[in-house]
């Protein structure tokens, strides 16, 4: 209990900082009723969510104006971003609504429609493909998450899907490109490895793979079971571009990658065509995203990956340049590095494997 107005007070640490959460006034609320609201704080916390921004949440969404998509948006925002390492995604998914989807705001969810949708997207869908990207998937999440919550009709299609849908009435444009290898804008990645992820063709899985460790196709197509020990990939210097060796730190999805493969001998290649002693040829990878009517190269999501770490998170673009095997500082200055951050990339690769995994 506080002192002076004679307050209870739940105290608790939330990223490090020492936050209170006020539990009413000592007239109002008698002590088991404050005990009770403080255990259902701790449960709150236990399940990894700030219990201020869940009570708020909570709150806003028994709100009869959270019916309408911007009072639902912060609600939604608020309930899910306490699982989001990284301060400038919440700060982009907050601006970029406002700046951009400012007419869905007094909506109701149930009238949000087709032509609303495409009203947000088509002043910014050729000049600012990223970002018309990820404000398209923000508008399909929240809607989702609205019809999960009964606040949108059940049998009501999401107006921002984009397969089947908004893919067919938005004009093609050009991919992020860098050189000549043609890029998917990283905000297009999680619907497109859900896509990926129902194919069960071993050149889908080597693509996967690809993607995951944001590597050349050729690392990965000579890619070996003896190559990989301890959740590292080392690829030897005469598969690199640079003609060095190169680690890389598997993310947790990458390692569930391969482990669902037939683990062949140490000299077996990990994707093959059906025989094991050879590899699988580069124009596997080209015919699958011909097949997927998608105009970029396997290369690409390299860009694609690139893009996302400077955008998206706070890690070091070092760390980055480390996971592309790109050079970077002197050849001391990188053994020492190389040694120092292998943990550091592994955190990067998976935050890459989660944000590109969002809707499997």
């Amino acid at each position: 209990m506080s002192g002076g107005g004679k307050r209870w007070t739940f105290i608790y640490r939330w990223n490090g900082k020492r936050r209170e959460m006020g539990l009413g006034s000592a007239s109002a609320v008698t002590l088991s009723a404050a005990r009770t609201l403080a255990s259902a704080a701790r449960s709150h916390l236990a399940a990894g969510l700030d219990p201020v921004t869940a009570r708020n949440t909570e709150r806003a969404i028994a709100d009869p104006r959270a019916s309408t998509f911007g009072t639902y948006a912060e609600a939604y925002i608020a309930s899910v971003e306490g699982g989001w390492r990284n301060e400038k995604h919440r700060q982009q998914w907050r601006s970029s609504l406002k700046m951009h989807a400012a007419t869905l705001s007094n909506l109701d969810l149930n009238a949000i429609s087709t032509d609303h949708v495409l009203a947000v997207l088509q002043p910014i869908w050729s000049d600012k493909p990223e970002t018309a990207s990820r404000v398209r998937g923000r508008i399909e999440r929240i809607l989702n998450a609205a019809k999960a919550r009964g606040l949108r009709d059940r049998d009501a299609a999401n107006p921002a899907q984009w397969r089947g849908h908004l893919d067919i009435l938005l004009p093609l444009r050009s991919k992020l490109s860098r050189g000549h290898h043609r890029a998917l804008p990283y905000a297009e990645l999680p619907v497109f490895m859900q896509q990926l992820l129902g194919r069960p063709a071993m050149a889908a899985k080597a693509l996967r793979f690809l993607i995951l460790c944001a590597s050349r196709s050729g690392e990965v197509l000579g890619a070996r079971w003896g190559e990989i020990e301890g959740g590292v990939w080392t690829v030897p210097g005469n598969r690199m571009k640079g003609g060095r060796p190169h680690t890389v730190p598997l993310s947790d999805a990458a390692l569930m990658l391969v482990a669902g493969l037939e683990r062949g001998k140490p000299t077996d290649y990990i994707f093959h065509g059906g025989e094991a002693e050879r590899p699988m040829s580069n124009m596997c990878l080209a015919m699958l995203l011909r097949r997927m009517n998608v105009e970029v190269t396997a290369h690409g999501f390299r860009s694609s990956f690139k893009d996302w770490a400077a955008n998206e998170t706070n890690h070091a673009d070092e760390l980055s340049e480390e996971a592309l095997a790109h050079t970077v500082g002197s050849a001391v200055r990188r053994a020492y590095r190389r040694g120092e951050a292998l943990e550091r990339r592994r955190q990067l690769m998976n935050d890459w494997a989660a944000y590109i995994s969002e809707y499997n």
